[in-house]
């Protein structure tokens, strides 16, 4: 189930908004109405990764889980997805955990960026949000960037760039993408969420 605060954006119009884009964009538009816009500083598109089996108490066993074949297969539908709605990635960054890797790699080969896929540890599951705002500053501005990881950081991190709270009651499903515009660094990390999406809802938008 997915679950967000009553935020200004509400799923519908998200829905419409896709709708919109596969009817409207064609390859490069994403860069040209970013640049139009002027204000944001970085497209993120937040991915968690897919179907990795079954949960495992021994930490390091649970780190070394890997995409099951139906993770693959939703995973492969999500990139095709992505790619049909007109996006372009320039930077793909990942937890370095394998499911996360694996994850990474199918939607950067889609893309044809693998040359362009980055591990970042802070976004390991217990790694820490500022650590990865810190890398994110670093970036440079109008990118357009995949980033990869694990629940709960990644739907805090969201919570906490749109709304100012990491609390917020948001779930991002396996397989689940958000879409951010960055829009500043200081005094916080701010920005705007403009899409929240669940698996089932990006194959809808791949037919």
């Amino acid at each position: 189930m997915l679950a967000f605060d009553p935020w200004p954006l509400s799923i519908s119009v998200v829905i419409s908004r896709v709708g919109k884009l596969m009817a409207r964009r064609s390859p490069g538009s994403s860069k040209s109405a970013k640049a139009s816009q002027g204000k944001s500083l970085l497209e993120i598109f937040v991915l968690r990764h897919g179907e990795a089996g079954v949960r495992v108490d021994e930490p390091e066993k649970d780190d070394a889980r890997s995409l099951t074949r139906e993770g693959r297969t939703e995973i492969e539908a999500i990139a095709s997805s992505l790619s049909g709605l007109g996006v372009e990635l320039d930077l793909v960054v990942t937890s370095p955990l394998p499911r996360a890797v694996q994850t990474a790699e199918i939607v950067a080969r889609q893309f044809k960026v693998l040359n362009k896929l980055e591990q970042w540890g802070e976004l390991k599951p217990l790694g820490e949000a500022e650590s990865v705002y810190r890398r994110l500053s670093l970036q440079k501005a109008g990118l357009s960037l995949l980033m990869v990881g694990h629940e709960p950081q990644l739907s805090g991190m969201i919570g906490e760039i749109v709304a100012g709270n990491s609390h917020v009651n948001l779930i991002l499903k396996k397989g689940g993408l958000a879409k951010v515009e960055l829009l500043g660094f200081k005094p916080r990390i701010t920005g705007e969420l403009r899409w929240l999406l669940t698996p089932r809802l990006m194959k809808k938008a791949r037919k």
